[in-house]
C-alpha cells in the first residue's frame, strides 16, 4: 500500500485480480485497516463481522446486496444468515490470506444505507 488508505479510498477502489502469497497484507497493514471499519475482525484468516437485524426481510435484502456487491467486484464472501443474522466473512483463497480485495468489499458493505 503506497499511502496511507482511508474509508473512502477503499469504497471508491475496485477489486484486482490477485494471485500468490505476495499480496497478502502483513500484521501491520491488517490492524490498520481494520481501524476503518468498525465491528470488522481478523479471525481465521480472515476479515469477519456479525450484522443484525429486526426481521427475515431485511437480512435477506442485506444478503442480496451482498451478494451484488461480490458479483460487481468478482470476489465472493462466505455468508451464514438466519432469521435475524448475517455473518459476512472475507479472505482471497488465490492469495492464501487476507488481501485489499477483502477490505474493498467490506468497506462497499459498511457505505450501504441501514434502516
Amino acid at each position: 500500500m503506497p499511502h496511507k488508505l482511508t474509508f473512502a479510498d477503499l469504497v471508491g477502489d475496485t477489486c484486482k485480480p490477485l494471485s500468490g502469497a505476495g499480496h497478502c497484507l502483513d500484521a501491520l497493514q491488517l490492524a490498520e485497516l481494520l481501524t476503518l471499519l468498525p465491528g470488522w475482525a481478523s479471525e481465521d484468516n480472515a476479515i469477519v463481522k456479525s450484522f443484525a437485524f429486526a426481521e427475515y426481510e431485511e437480512t435477506l435484502a442485506f444478503v442480496n446486496t451482498v451478494a451484488r456487491i461480490a458479483r460487481e467486484q468478482d470476489h465472493h464472501p462466505d455468508i451464514a444468515f438466519g432469521y435475524n443474522r448475517c455473518r459476512i466473512a472475507y479472505a482471497t483463497h488465490s492469495v492464501g490470506g487476507i488481501s485489499l480485495n477483502d477490505f474493498i468489499c467490506a468497506a462497499k458493505i459498511e457505505a450501504l444505507p441501514r434502516p
